[in-house]
C-alpha cells in the first residue's frame, strides 16, 4: 500500500512561512536538493491544495523546459511535470497541469482508497488545510520536516490549535551542511 509522505521546510519554531507567505529564509543546498529529488523519485503521485498547484502549475512545467536551469533543478522540475497530481479542491477552480485530478474533499475512505491504487507514495506539498485534514483523520504515514535554523518568531504555523496532541515516533534525523535537519517522523 502506498504511503501519505508530507515534506515541509520548517523553522526550529514551527513556521512555514512568514506573515505575508514570506520564504526569504529557506537554506536550499546540494544535500537538501538531492533529498528532494529522491522523494520525487520514488513518488508516484502529488497531492497539493488548490492555491499550491497553482503555484507549482505555473512553475515547474516551464522551468522543466527551460534550457537556461540547472541540470539538478530542470530534472526536479521535469520529475513533478509527469507525476501525477492530486488536487484537492472543493470550489473545482483549478490550474491546468499534465496529470492532475481533482479531489473535491478528503475523507478518510477516499484517501484509503488512493493509497490502495498501484505506484509509488503520495507526496504532500505545503497545502496548510490538506495536511491538517490528513492529520485530523490520522492519515498521514511519514511526515518530513526539513528544519532551518531560524526563528521567524510569527507566521504561518504548520499546525493551529485546537485538536489534541497527536505522538510521533521519530525515524531519522539527518543534518546538512547548511545547517538544515531533516527529521523524519510516522504516527505513534
Amino acid at each position: 500500500m502506498r504511503k501519505i509522505v508530507v515534506s515541509m521546510w520548517i523553522t526550529v519554531d514551527g513556521f512555514v512561512a512568514g506573515p505575508d507567505d514570506e520564504m526569504d529564509w529557506l537554506l536550499v543546498d546540494d544535500h537538501l536538493q538531492k533529498y528532494e529529488r529522491a522523494l520525487v523519485d520514488n513518488a508516484g503521485s502529488l497531492m497539493l491544495g488548490r492555491i499550491t498547484h497553482a503555484d507549482f502549475a505555473g512553475h515547474w512545467p516551464s522551468t522543466a523546459q527551460n534550457p537556461d536551469q540547472p541540470d539538478a533543478v530542470r530534472g526536479y522540475a521535469q520529475r513533478l511535470d509527469t507525476l501525477e497530481k492530486i488536487v484537492v479542491s472543493a470550489s473545482g477552480n483549478t490550474a491546468t497541469w499534465a496529470n492532475t485530478r481533482r479531489l473535491s474533499r478528503l475523507d478518510a475512505d477516499g484517501i484509503t482508497d488512493l493509497k490502495r491504487e498501484p505506484g509509488g507514495d503520495i507526496v504532500v506539498y505545503g497545502s496548510l488545510t490538506v495536511i491538517r485534514s490528513l492529520a485530523d483523520l490520522r492519515l498521514i504515514d511519514e511526515l518530513h520536516l526539513l528544519v532551518h535554523p531560524v526563528f521567524l518568531r510569527r507566521g504561518r504555523a504548520l499546525f493551529d490549535g485546537g485538536q489534541p496532541p497527536a505522538r510521533l515516533e521519530l525515524v531519522s534525523a539527518e543534518p546538512f551542511a547548511s545547517g538544515v535537519v531533516l527529521v523524519k517522523y510516522h504516527p505513534a
